[in-house]
């Protein structure tokens, strides 16, 4: 759990959690004699929304129940079933400590249940309207009617649907690769996709139909051509057909011509003539889809507004290869022995992307455009951050093609139940309220020390710390092998706090207060 969890949520150790599948028609809900939604609950905690967990357990403990739910796991027909009974009670101590450890108040809990009025969480794109900020972004999870109705009943508030283009597209198979991690999530994801195999006129029907059917739902019109003419003829048709925003795909690194994608988007000249030209053929607000691939965004995304455009959309996939086989010696994934360079996403991009969205935020020459931001959401703190860093929307997509549009669910409690305790009646004052907390390097304040802090009733004597300390750090920790305790040598320790970082059990904490430099 990382650190800005504990300060808000109850402290949950994560690990068996994790371990849970997320299954489809969860048998542990089937299974609970209390008719408790089990399946539900755990989602809920495994991403990250403990809140919204506590409400649907309805107070129930599981005090003298068998557990009939982890009979029903799955999991239990190969290996030991998931400990969800233990899983659930620990919400319940984990609240309490959350309050005895003055983390959040007895009244911010309660209220967190209680205030009926809901904070508002809409926000826009110029003059359309978003119900939340929870987009899908372009990609296959929007690539349909049929996907993109069962998104918005689920709760999303709009898509970007699949880049549509004028030329045809000529798939490879397989064309996704993977890194994970112990459980098999994804840390990382590639993609050799192209844009929306299906005609112009097809994709159109299905802008009207969705119109037709959800008018309060925001379709963003992915589009590429390739020249203005096309540029041009593609916004207009799609304002016609019941778009709300236009998106030009200035990004795709998986495309056959070197006048199309990715291209676009490291030459600043391009950006602007094709904005231009998508500004000519419609009223609508213009998002430039922007590539990661390049050293500075800043200067692309300015050639955008030059051009007419309203927002920026960012980042698109980085250029990768996730992995060689050793065996036959192809890079992921083998198309008949082949690979190429493709698009990464997921977890592991976040940190880039929220990099260029406070890059764009701190332009002046950007002020006022809005920033639609995404690489690596999974779950509602990272929509924040990318919020806090201001975007006024978000998009997602990896973390839908691992688990599903329900995680729709607990971005939205998790989002609400953040504000009302926090005591945010609208997401707007969020937007953007870190970005001065990104400095140039010479204003960073280095003249004190915030030393760690052992809390040895949480420590359980693995040495880690220690371990961590002596070969990539200060040797600022002896460990006594008797007690197996580790202690602090604060003359050699600089504050680094990679102890704190590499401990599993959260026994690690700061300091009360700096102290200044000897």
């Amino acid at each position: 759990m990382k650190e800005n969890e504990v300060t808000i949520y109850p402290l949950i150790d994560m690990s068996e959690l994790n371990r849970c599948l997320l299954c489809h028609d969860a048998p542990c809900t089937k299974s609970c004699i209390k008719s408790l939604p089990v399946g539900d609950i755990l989602r809920s905690i495994y991403f990250r929304n403990a809140m919204g967990a506590l409400y649907k357990a309805r107070g129930e403990k599981c005090i003298g129940c068998d557990a009939p739910c982890e009979q029903a796991c799955v999991l239990g027909k190969k290996s030991t079933p998931v400990m969800i009974k233990s899983i659930i009670s620990s919400l319940y101590s984990a609240a309490k400590d959350t309050v005895e450890y003055g983390i959040i108040g007895e009244r911010e809990l309660r209220d967190a249940f209680t205030t009926e009025k809901e904070p508002d969480i809409s926000t826009g794109i110029k003059d359309i309207k978003l119900e939340s900020p929870f987009l899908l972004s372009s990609s296959v999870v929007a690539s349909s009617y049929e996907m993109c109705a069962k998104a918005f009943k689920a709760g999303w508030a709009g898509a970007a649907f699949k880049t549509i283009c004028s030329f045809p597209q000529h798939e490879a198979s397989p064309r996704f690769s993977t890194v994970t991690n112990h459980s098999n999530s994804f840390c990382g994801f590639k993609n050799i996709e192209q844009l929306s195999d299906h005609s112009v006129e097809e994709n159109m029907e299905v802008f009207r139909r969705l119109k037709r059917d959800f008018p309060q739902k925001v379709i963003i019109a992915s589009i590429m051509g390739r020249d203005e003419k096309e540029w041009t003829s593609l916004a207009h048709e799609c304002e016609l057909a019941g778009a709300d925003v236009i998106e030009c795909n200035f990004s795709c690194p998986n495309m056959e011509s070197d006048s199309l994608g990715v291209t676009i988007g490291q030459d600043a000249v391009l950006i602007e003539k094709f904005t231009a030209a998508v500004r000519r053929g419609t009223a609508l607000p213009v998002l430039a889809k922007m590539t990661p691939n390049i050293t500075d965004m800043v200067p692309m995304a300015v050639a955008a507004r030059r051009g007419g455009a309203d927002g920026i959309a960012a980042i698109n996939t980085i250029n990768s290869i996730t992995g060689v086989n050793i065996h036959t010696f192809t890079a992921e994934p083998d198309v008949h022995g082949h690979s190429i360079v493709g698009g990464y996403s997921g977890q592991a991009v976040k940190p880039i992307a929220l990099r260029f969205i406070s890059d764009m935020a701190h332009s002046k020459e950007l002020s006022g455009m809005h920033l639609s931001g995404m690489g690596g959401i999974e779950n509602w703190i990272d929509a924040l951050e990318f919020i806090s860093l201001g975007a006024g929307s978000v998009q997602v997509t990896t973390a839908v093609m691992q688990y599903g549009y329900r995680i729709i669910e607990d971005l939205l409690e998790g989002l609400r139940y953040y504000m009302k305790i926090k005591h945010f009646s609208s997401i707007k004052p969020i937007i953007g309220a870190a970005v001065g907390s990104i400095v140039p390097h010479n204003q960073l304040e280095r003249d004190t020390i915030l030393f760690p802090r052992f809390d040895y009733s949480k420590c359980i004597g693995c040495g880690r710390c220690y371990t961590s300390c002596y070969d990539g750090g200060h040797q600022a920790i002896e460990f006594d092998l008797q007690t197996r305790r580790p202690r602090l040598l604060g003359s050699r320790c600089v504050g680094c706090h990679l102890c704190r970082l590499v401990c599993p059990s959260k026994a690690i904490g700061v300091a009360a207060k700096r102290i200044e430099r000897s």
